[in-house]
């Protein structure tokens, strides 16, 4: 490429997608004039942390949205305006294993990018310029960064490509002082993790054993975490923004969650996590990266809620190097 282009890079889905995506991105910053993030609406705050984005740009596309918008021509339109305007030279759609990049890949030239790069198992057609494929099982973010190194960007001399995020407000107003675990008993993949129930006796369990435990939620998760942290855990539901939970999670000494999100900014702050996935093909690409983590849950389990008390406490103490008893 001659001299350093102005670069889009598109990733649609939620937070811990966005991410996930941010080693590549910092490689593609640093071979770029400017980085423009398009993202959506679930991976806008995320996409605001992210060390080398100089700008995110939203639109909730309907072939990715959790609760897919209307088609509409008009939106279609605006989108393709607000990118065109801006010239790119070249953009990259990451996109998760078995999704297509080709609707957003269309859009991009619609817009004027000349060049466009995507892992792709359809055949392209002239929507593609860089047709990569990508490795068997490859992990999420291995994956985006060995599509930004055929695109051009490989990785800036000393980034060891781990998740990272930029500077986040302290948390202590809202822990207090001394050392917590945090669990996170929601999010996305909340239905295919614990339920309330389950995470209630859970936090029992941890406080119980010694550990003084936060539990952390959406504004609209309050009550599940009302109920989870019950007398047993200071509950900060509703009142950690991304910026503010990243604060919180950088000041514990684990995280408990079964949502990929939350793990995955713990991940970039550098916070050990006990990690209830469900045993479904695929959930290896999504584990958290680069960080100390264990995973709870197997295909013998008949659901996550079967993991017992024991279990958990055996893997905070494996992380922590706190084996406390009552």
């Amino acid at each position: 490429m001659s001299g350093s282009p102005r670069t889009l890079v598109v990733r649609l889905d939620g937070a811990g997608d966005v991410l996930l995506a941010g080693p590549a991105l910092r490689s593609v910053a640093a071979g770029s004039a400017t980085t423009t993030l398009l993202c959506g609406p679930r991976g806008a705050a995320a996409g605001r942390l992210l060390p080398g984005v100089d700008e995110v740009l939203v639109y909730d596309a309907p072939w990715v949205s959790i609760s897919p918008p209307a088609v509409r021509r008009s939106t279609v339109n605006e989108l393709v305006a607000r990118l065109a305007a801006r010239r790119f030279d070249r953009a990259l759609v990451f996109a998760s294993h078995g999704q297509s990049p080709l609707p957003a890949a269309l859009l991009l030239r619609l817009s004027g990018v000349p060049w466009v790069a995507a892992d792709c198992e359809h055949r392209p057609g002239a929507l593609l310029q860089l047709r990569h494929r990508r490795a068997e099982r490859r992990h999420e973010a291995e994956a985006a960064l060995d599509l930004a190194a055929a695109a051009g960007f490989p990785p800036p001399p000393g980034d060891e490509g781990a998740l990272a995020v930029l500077d986040h407000p302290p948390a202590d107003e809202l822990t207090g002082p001394g050392p917590y675990l945090v669990v996170h008993p929601g999010g996305r993949t909340a239905d295919r993790s614990w339920t309330p129930g389950r995470a209630e006796r859970a936090v029992a369990a941890l406080a119980e054993a010694g550990h003084r435990v936060v539990v952390t939620g959406g504004d609209d998760e309050r009550a599940l975490t009302r109920r989870v942290a019950g007398r047993h855990a200071l509950d900060l539901g509703g009142l950690t923004e991304l910026p503010q939970l990243a604060g919180v999670l950088a000041g514990a000494t684990a995280l408990v969650a079964g949502a990929t999100g939350p793990a995955h900014l713990a991940a970039a702050v550098r916070t050990p996590i006990v990690c209830l996935l469900p045993p479904c093909l695929g959930a290896d690409r999504l584990l958290p990266y680069r960080v100390p983590h264990l995973r709870l849950g197997d295909r013998s389990a008949p659901s996550l809620d079967a993991i017992g008390d024991e279990e958990l406490l055996a893997a905070v103490a494996a992380l922590t190097g706190r084996a406390l008893t009552g």
